[in-house]
């Protein structure tokens, strides 16, 4: 029986991937980083990590952002059965001032100031939905 679970056991380890998302703004990148190795999520995930404050760091805005569960990340939520489900995210900043310009005619979706956070939210999903849609970025302006 134990050699039978074993066996079924392999499979599931070997097939488990690392999960790693990569957002790209379309800025230059630059040489500045923000990383965080263990931002606590829970319930796998259900419970996101808290947002990721880049302002004072990247002062052009951000390039890229990366999230990802490493091995070490994924073997911690293993271990507590889901309940806290760490993930590491990687910020690199933009080496230039074009924060908020998209090129012409591409999609874009206005985020202003003094927005609640439920409409960002919204409009980050609205803008998420556009490019799942028309497979191309899209922009989030001011």
């Amino acid at each position: 029986m134990r050699r039978v679970i074993q066996l079924l056991a392999l499979p599931a380890v070997l097939l488990a991937g690392c999960y790693h998302t990569t957002i790209v703004t379309g800025q230059p990148a630059g040489s500045e980083t923000v990383s965080n190795q263990w931002a606590p999520a829970w319930i796998d995930g259900l419970i996101p990590p808290n947002t990721v404050e880049t302002a004072s760091k990247c002062k052009n805005g951000v390039a890229k952002v990366e999230t990802q569960m490493s091995f070490p990340n994924v073997l911690v939520g293993a271990i507590t059965f889901g309940i806290f489900t760490p993930m590491q995210i990687d910020v690199t900043c933009a080496s230039s001032s074009r924060v908020g310009v998209a090129p012409a005619g591409a999609p874009t979706v206005a985020v202003r100031d003094g927005m609640s956070k439920q409409e960002i939210t919204r409009a980050i999903g609205i803008a998420a939905e556009i490019s799942r849609t028309t497979h191309q970025a899209v922009y989030l302006t001011r």
